[in-house]
């Protein structure tokens, strides 16, 4: 497969513009290779409805020209890797071409807006990036102490029985005691079903159903990855209006949380512990080194010894610090910074308030770069666990577990798939039951919830499964649910008949691997 492409007639004197900052004499198919790079670090991802978003009437590059022959499988290798498809797909001429527009313009946009910023600064800049990410900073997840973070979150000590269906072909209804501790050791839940099997609104369902069944007092935010679109919004306002909820739509609405206000703003060793804490956070999921962690971690401390006692610095302010720290030299931690703050992706919770204590359904805008994305999401994944872990544990009266929230990560194979994730999560599951928080799961499919080191499934001890495709994977099923050899059976012949809004599951009150028809939000809520 020959990969012959043209730039886009706009970057066509951009590849004239930076090869002439490069060494005379240097070549212009090496500021392609390097806009390409470049591109894949940043994160941007495309999908074949970009293809036609640049025109070919620019810089022209032949195959053998583009790539020297020894490196050529080492670039196309990238490209699979990125996207999960393989060498010989037709789509890959195309990607190349997207990443290598999309590099040229990130690098003029850099180049323009720092004028002494030289090339070699740049070069520099990222060489050391890839060499620290081959020892990339080993971020300590523990939650640190934050003896002043006054937050009060209630909790419910009833018990909550939850209506997630009913037998097939019958009207009675099942019943999950869902904070039964003498039934269930933890109250999460792991959901896994292929798209359209009615697998979102089983999750919408259960979250209606605890919102209700606790008064409101236990609260929960859900994470969409995907993004709610404005036919989905209104779908979903329903679901809003019965759970109270808030929809905040990510960078078009702020989520409203400082993130920096896990950390204890008055204890000074204490402070210093959640900056470190933060700053390793940004730093490892953006990629960032040892150098800029310390840049980072500078600006930060300064920026709160400017505060009063039981204030916060901004991320605006934060960037506005660094950029006065750093000068003219910019590079991917005034990058990180400068997105994280210009988006508004946060904004400053109001005193006395806390996003805890109310519902939210957070969507994350898939036009956001994977980098600020991510770093995103875990600072507030991080922001919840540090402020849960601070928090007493809720009392079990009557063999009920007081209950307080709701953890809901909609297509979580995105984190199963990223190690960073891996851990933090697995912290989650096990040390927030006696916290009084469960964690709801949801995937497309079983496997993710199994990797090397970290089986999910196991710390979920109610698991529910829709149709996926894999049905006849009958160890790994069984490992998903717990079953024995004997359940096992039940569940494979179950699978072979299942259909959209059903589920077999491992739940104590009805029968391991049995046929029943699931909970659908839109359907109990007409």
């Amino acid at each position: 497969m020959q990969i012959n492409i043209r730039t886009s007639e706009a970057n066509q004197d951009i590849v004239r513009s930076l090869t002439s900052k490069l060494p005379t004499g240097t070549k212009e198919n090496v500021i392609a290779r390097i806009a390409l790079g470049y591109s894949l670090q940043n994160g941007k991802k495309f999908t074949t409805n970009d293809f036609t978003l640049y025109d070919s009437k620019g810089k022209e590059y032949k195959d053998h020209i583009l790539f020297d022959a020894k490196h050529r499988d080492f670039y196309i290798a990238s490209i699979c890797q990125y996207y999960g498809i393989y060498k010989t797909d037709e789509n890959i001429p195309k990607f190349v071409k997207l990443h290598i527009d999309h590099g040229l313009e990130l690098m003029d946009n850099l180049f323009s807006n720092s004028k002494n910023y030289t090339f070699f600064d740049f070069l520099i800049g990222h060489l050391d990036k890839g060499i620290e990410m081959l020892n990339s900073v080993e971020v300590n997840l523990d939650a640190v102490r934050n003896n002043n973070q006054n937050i009060e979150k209630t909790y419910f000590k009833e018990p909550i029985k939850l209506n997630i269906g009913s037998k097939i072909d019958e009207k009675e209804s099942i019943i999950l005691e869902f904070n039964n501790t003498e039934v269930y050791n933890n109250s999460h839940i792991a959901i896994a079903g292929a798209s359209g099997t009615g697998k979102t609104q089983f999750a919408l369902e259960l979250l209606n159903q605890i919102s209700q069944e606790s008064n409101h007092h236990v609260n929960y935010i859900y994470l969409d990855f995907k993004g709610l679109k404005d036919d989905d919004l209104k779908e979903y306002q329903p679901f809003f209006d019965k759970t109270r909820a808030t929809f905040v739509d990510v960078p078009s609405i702020p989520f409203p949380v400082n993130p920096l206000s896990f950390i204890d703003s008055i204890n000074e060793t204490d402070r210093q512990m959640g900056i470190d804490k933060f700053v390793d956070i940004v730093c490892k999921y953006s990629n960032l080194g040892p150098k800029q962690r310390g840049q980072l971690r500078d600006v930060i401390l300064e920026c709160f010894h400017e505060k009063k006692a039981g204030e916060y610095p901004t991320l605006p302010e934060i960037n506005e610090k660094l950029l006065e720290s750093v000068g003219d030299k910019r590079d991917t931690l005034t990058e990180i910074i400068y997105e994280l703050s210009s988006y508004n992706i946060f904004e400053e919770e109001q005193k006395g308030k806390s996003f805890l204590n109310q519902n939210i359904y957070l969507s994350l805008s898939g036009d956001l770069s994977n980098s600020v994305r991510f770093t995103s999401l875990f600072l507030i994944i991080n922001y919840i666990y540090n402020t849960f872990a601070n928090m007493e544990s809720t009392p079990t009266e009557n063999g009920y577990r007081g209950m307080r929230y709701v953890l809901l990560i909609d297509e979580a194979h995105v984190i199963f798939k990223e190690k960073k994730y891996q851990e933090i999560l697995d912290k989650i599951l096990r040390e927030f039951r006696s916290k009084g928080v469960a964690t709801v799961l949801l995937s497309q499919g079983i496997a993710e919830f199994n990797q090397p080191g970290f089986d999910f499934s196991s710390n979920c001890e109610i698991s529910y499964l829709l149709n996926i495709k894999d049905k006849t994977n009958s160890k790994a099923i069984n490992k998903f649910l717990g079953l024995s050899d004997k359940e096992g059976i039940t569940s494979a012949r179950s699978l072979e008949k299942i259909s959209k809004g059903q589920a077999i599951s491992n739940m104590k009150e009805f029968d391991k691997g049995k046929l029943f028809k699931i909970a659908q939000f839109w359907e109990n809520n007409k």
